[in-house]
């Protein structure tokens, strides 16, 4: 079982940005693909971004392309999402996730992440 760490949360104005952090430990981390997922009051979880095992390949969802990056530092078992130009709909909870088997291609919902933070809150006022 992997734990997961995030931080970063918190207030921003409309146009700022957040650097969030997931710190893993308990697995190794660089076979795994991360996720981050987001989840705002009276709405279901909603994938945000992934990124590979090797980091080498990202995907994101529509509504954060061009505004946010996920990244990842397998020396220090970590995964990043940096946020940009936010917005006051990004506020919700974020969620840092890992896969459920290592080397695996995993699909931008939650059923194929076995592993979960216990989230951050992110508030962008407008």
């Amino acid at each position: 079982q992997v734990q997961l760490v995030e931080s970063g949360g918190g207030l921003v104005q409309a146009g700022g940005s957040l650097r969030l952090s997931c710190a893993a430990s308990g697995r190794t981390f660089s076979t795994y693909t991360m996720g981050w997922f987001r989840q705002a009051p009276g709405k279901e979880r909603e994938f945000v971004a992934r990124i590979s095992w090797s980091g080498s390949r990202t995907y994101y969802a529509d509504s954060v392309k061009g505004r946010f990056t996920i990244s990842r530092d397998n020396a220090k078992n970590t995964v990043f999402l940096q946020m940009g130009n936010l917005k006051p709909e990004d506020t919700a909870v974020y969620y840092c996730a890992c896969s459920r088997t290592a080397y695996t291609v995993v699909a931008d919902t939650p059923i194929g992440f076995g592993s979960w933070g216990q989230g951050t809150q992110v508030t962008v006022s407008s």
